[in-house]
């Protein structure tokens, strides 16, 4: 079951966008249409995906016009067709007109990644891997950015560097510049100044690296950029030691023999950063 967005986090996200597009209103729908108006709109699915990003749709809305009443008929994390009517929505026109972009750019978007990611899924299921995303997201937008990942059927990274310990390649380059010690002892020194429910996942670039830093009891390794035969290799050799994560260079077409090394975790920068917002269109009813 999805764990809903913060109510304040959505708020704040809206609210900025809000304010960025119509700063001081909508001077067109001011001037052209009356306030007296009333419309009804749907918002229509023109591809078929996976929703994303109800109650932001709603709350950019709701903070434009409290009078605006939205229904969903699909809920996050539901596939739908092309053609599907998502929602209904009713109010004064302008206020609907006002918010009409904010709206559908933040649906758009987190449509986009809930249904890449579930493509993803796909290609993994009947495996053990385990589809993550990565800290490679919008800045300011992380939060909804890796909601859109769950409603696809995939799961979050660590959300920020204050989260866990990731020693990458350039941590161990420096502390070998600086402290001329062996990776083992450094990790040996980084799990003793941390607290015990510290998780520590250590990227290595080559096969000879894993020796040194299965010897400190890390939590996860991360194989980067691996071959297919290499990522097999380095399943067999941690054997259970450690969790497994491949990442680098994951594309689909490889994506269902990356996960059939026997790999645990398969983390994709593309889910939320080469991501095309899905066509979604808010059609106006008329009579």
């Amino acid at each position: 079951m999805l764990t809903k967005l913060p109510a304040e986090a959505i708020h704040r996200v809206v609210r900025m966008a809000l304010d960025e597009d119509a700063p001081s209103g909508d001077l067109t729908s001011q001037t052209l249409i009356p306030p007296s108006a009333q419309i009804n709109a749907q918002l229509v699915a023109r591809e078929d995906g996976v929703l994303s990003g109800e109650d932001l749709f709603r709350a950019a809305m709701a903070l434009t016009d409290a009078t605006i009443a939205v229904v969903f008929h699909l809920h996050d994390g539901e596939r739908f067709t092309r053609g599907s009517v998502l929602a209904d929505i009713a109010g004064p026109a302008q206020s609907v007109l006002q918010a009409e972009r904010v709206a559908l750019n933040f649906t758009q978007r987190m449509c986009g990644i809930a249904t890449l990611t579930a493509t993803y899924v796909a290609e993994v299921t009947g495996t053990k891997a385990r589809i993550v995303d990565t800290r490679k997201t919008t800045p300011g937008l992380r939060l909804i950015e890796r909601y859109a990942v769950r409603c696809g059927g995939g799961h979050n990274h660590r959300f920020s560097l204050s989260d866990a310990v990731m020693v990458k390649d350039n941590h161990l380059a420096i502390v070998a510049a600086n402290q001329s010690i062996a990776i083992t002892e450094a990790l040996h020194n980084l799990r003793a100044a941390l607290p015990h429910t510290t998780h520590i996942e250590v990227e290595v670039d080559r096969l000879d690296q894993l020796d040194a830093v299965l010897a400190a009891n890390v939590d996860t390794i991360l194989l980067d950029n691996f071959t297919t035969e290499q990522l097999r290799e380095g399943v067999q050799h941690i054997a259970g030691r450690a969790l497994v994560e491949a990442s680098g260079g994951i594309t689909l077409p490889r994506l269902r023999e990356i996960a059939a090394t026997g790999v645990d975790i398969i983390s994709v920068g593309a889910l939320t950063q080469n991501v095309r917002s899905l066509d979604l269109g808010l059609d106006i009813q008329t009579q």
